[in-house]
């Protein structure tokens, strides 16, 4: 913008991870409080807030500097869902006393409540929430797209 004045006040350059699970016939995304991927290969109707089955990855594997920026005070992390085209995303915030060490789930929570599958606190939005044209992908087994990031917010 040679010569011209800009009205962004500051332009950032951010991570993410870009991982996939899958849908399954069984999703229902019901669930009040929490949105759930996992690694395994199938998926019952009591998993009302599982919305990917197959998933690349689980809380231990994100990668590391997804952890230590998820662990700052005032994280905010960000998670975006999209199959076929449609997306749906959800905001929450991280913690220091997140564990990232389940292997097989990750776990996004409108409570406060941390054990080892969770990456995500106070969300946005539970699987209930989230938009039904997504749900009906998922329940109809297609791919899902999934993208993180984490905002660490200054005093």
């Amino acid at each position: 913008m040679d010569g011209q004045k800009s009205n962004i006040v500051e332009e950032l350059v951010g991570r993410w991870v870009k991982f996939r699970a899958w849908g399954h016939y069984n999703v229902r995304a019901a669930h009040r409080s929490t949105i759930e991927l996992t690694k395994e290969e199938s998926l019952t109707p009591r998993g009302d807030c599982i919305i990917g089955v197959k998933s690349q990855l689980a809380a231990k594997d994100l990668p590391q500097w997804f952890k230590n920026s998820a662990r700052q005070d005032n994280s905010i992390i960000i998670a975006v869902f999209c199959s076929n085209g449609i997306c749906d995303g959800v905001v929450g915030r991280g913690s220091p006393n997140l564990i990232f060490e389940d292997e097989t789930r990750m776990i996004l929570r409108r409570s406060t409540y941390i054990e080892p599958a969770t990456i995500m606190i106070k969300a946005s939005k539970a699987a209930i929430d989230l938009r039904r044209d997504l749900v009906n992908l998922l329940s109809d087994s297609k791919m899902l797209d999934v993208f993180m990031t984490v905002i660490n917010l200054s005093h």
